[in-house]
């Protein structure tokens, strides 16, 4: 018999940092109120950490929080949406594509996507994974068989009913997308079936406590319509449909993608309002962040993207001195730093990603990323404010030693059988690559610094944008290894750990490491670093077999110790992000979902349009 379950533990990390203190207000005494952004005092005590553990070393304690790190409060809104108007985002970059289950999807993908495609089940403010799409989701005692139930009467841009047969559909073209395949595999996903006209079972190859959380992102929880994307997978990029509340209309690359108001759109609001509120969106890639604010300044857009925290700080003096703009801020699990691709020599010797990961000063980064009072050094893919947040894990993360990075690859360089093959004392070669905005580009150059002021790198520093970027590090030479060598980059977000962690870290990297390690056919795309640990992917895989969340917080907890150890990733400090909105731009904060639940607000600067709308 099928088991309800109020899935409260998928999306646990949305708790944490959606019921937040007022926007504008200080938590530099310590204060905050309940689990907000700004860092709970007790964030530690109910997760399995250890409350006495570390609290003299010196190191990151569980509540420690960035002066500055303000989180806009999620609450629901007394005020009349009202229909009508068009307004124009500027993105921090162009994105990938438009396909879902193809296209490598961050931030300002996320803010396109959600205006075009519906999600099967989306995340709240008090920390559940919900039904969007989907009326219901219910698991069998194992988490093996997963039954939803559609809505009745959502049809395509084009027309086409939704119905259970379109997600079994989808499921053959997820399984070969080139970031959907990674997460099938990560989630187990064997089998869709449509057991209904609008019932959807899906069958798992084991255990997934957290399956739904899988539904609630693009990869395999965006709705496509099948049987265009089967048709032609290219031309669907430059037509996608979808059952969003908006309808593309044209895209001009590296300029600028239009959407239009879906009339046909299946969702209301409270008030019995069709949605969307909004008439057209222009998503604009703005690639320089004082560029994109001073758009918003001068209304030339309505919104300004930002994932930077010296964005954040011009933007909220900009609004000290009476530009008439509202932040949405938000920072969460999101961390900055970077990767080493551990299967290009001599990354693969953890002496020298230790090494050098000892010789990054997280500060002068964080400084020159603007960051300085707003953003945490990170230890782990966890915020110190985050429910799985680890104290132990914060200890083992190696702290910036300059002389002992030092001698870590002094000892790499003198050793006759080092991995790249060079002669003994000859010196370590990297490229450190990052896209060209100039806050990375500064905080490369204090990495780059760094590591040549050790006397034993060669560091050659390369820029490329976001989406050259990503795809370098993807590779296309030897499956997915990758030529890249230090990359710099972001991970974590604040949804279940399992839907990043399990394919990001947990799962083989290529099929020649799956085979040495007895996993033929378990293969991640999206594992970036191409590192991987057996007892790693054991105690990922683990997790997801309970829902038992004292249980699953001590996996993953061994996970981030085991990451500190072997350093195939360095952290920087975590990531501020924030939508700069002209002040009559509304509803971002207050949007619900279809049962009424108030929605997650905009974790990662990822707005949800269909609610948002222009006050008179």
């Amino acid at each position: 018999m099928l088991k309800k379950r109020l899935l409260r533990l998928l999306a646990l990390l949305f708790a944490f940092a959606l019921v937040a203190a007022a926007c504008g207000s200080s938590d530099s005494d310590g204060g905050g109120s309940g689990d907000d952004g700004g860092g709970s005092e007790d964030a530690d005590t109910d997760d399995g950490g250890d409350d006495d553990e570390g609290d003299d070393d010196g190191g990151v304690q569980a509540g420690d929080t960035a002066e500055g790190d303000v989180d806009t409060e999620v609450e629901e809104s007394e005020e009349m949406a009202v229909q009508g108007g068009e307004i124009a985002i500027g993105l921090e970059a162009e994105i990938v594509g438009m396909r879902p289950w193809e296209d490598t999807c961050g931030s300002p993908c996320m803010n396109v996507l959600t205006a075009v495609y519906d999600k099967l089940m989306e995340s709240t403010a008090e920390g559940t994974v919900e039904g969007w799409l989907f009326e219901s989701i219910s698991s069998n005692d194992e988490f093996t068989e997963w039954v939803g139930v559609l809505r009745d009467g959502v049809t395509f841009h084009d027309g086409t009913p939704l119905t259970a047969q379109t997600i079994a559909d989808m499921f053959p073209i997820q399984q070969e997308g080139a970031t959907s395949a990674g997460i099938v595999g990560a989630s187990k996903l064997t089998n869709v079936e449509a057991t209904g006209d609008l019932e959807v079972t899906y069958t798992l190859s084991g255990a997934n406590s957290a399956f739904p959380a899988y539904l609630a992102r693009a990869p395999i929880g965006m709705v496509f319509e099948p049987t265009a994307a089967a048709a032609d997978i290219d031309a669907f990029n430059e037509a996608p449909v979808g059952t969003g509340p908006f309808m593309f209309v044209s895209r001009d690359l590296d300029n600028e993608t239009i959407v239009e108001r879906n009339p046909n759109y299946w969702m209301s609001d409270a008030n019995g309002t069709q949605l969307p509120y909004l008439d057209k969106i222009s998503f604009r890639p703005i690639p320089d962040e004082g560029t994109r604010l001073d758009s918003t300044l001068s209304g030339t857009t309505q919104v300004a993207h930002t994932l930077r925290q010296g964005t954040i700080r011009d933007a909220r003096a900009a609004h000290d001195d009476g530009d008439d703009i509202f932040l949405f801020e938000f920072q969460g699990n999101n961390v900055g730093g970077g990767m080493f691709n551990v299967l290009v020599p001599p990354f693969d010797d953890v002496r020298v990603r230790r090494g050098m990961t000892m010789m990054n000063s997280q500060d002068n980064v964080i400084e020159a990323l603007g960051g300085t009072g707003i953003s945490l050094p990170g230890t782990q893919w966890f915020s110190p404010d985050s429910p799985w947040w680890s104290q132990k894990a914060a200890d083992a993360w190696p702290q910036f030693d300059f002389d002992g990075g030092v001698a870590l690859l002094q000892e790499y360089i003198d050793d006759p059988d080092r991995s790249d093959g060079k002669a003994a004392g000859e010196l370590i070669d990297t490229e450190l690559s990052c896209p060209p905005d100039p806050t990375l580009i500064a905080a490369m150059q204090v990495l780059e610094q760094t590591w040549t002021a050790s006397g034993l790198i060669n560091v050659e520093l390369s820029n490329f944008d976001q989406q050259t970027h990503i795809a370098y590090a993807l590779g296309s030479d030897n499956g997915f290894l990758g030529s890249h060598t230090t990359h710099c980059w972001r991970v974590a977000n604040d949804e279940d750990p399992s839907t990043w962690l399990n394919s990001a870290i947990g799962l083989p990297p290529t099929a020649e490491v799956a085979e040495a390690n007895g996993l033929d056919g378990i293969v991640s795309p999206l594992n970036w670093s191409n590192y991987f640990d057996v007892e790693v992917f054991g105690w990922t895989q683990a997790a997801i077999e309970t829902d038992d969340f004292d249980e699953r917080y001590a996996l993953y907890e061994k996970v981030m110790v085991k990451l500190a150890e072997d350093v195939p990733i360095w952290f920087s400090g975590h990531t501020a992000t924030a939508l700069i909105v002209d002040s009559s731009l509304k509803g971002l904060a207050s949007w619900e979902l279809p049962n009424g639940t108030l929605g997650a607000g905009l974790p990662n600067a990822e707005g949800r349009w269909s609610q948002a709308w222009i006050a008179g």
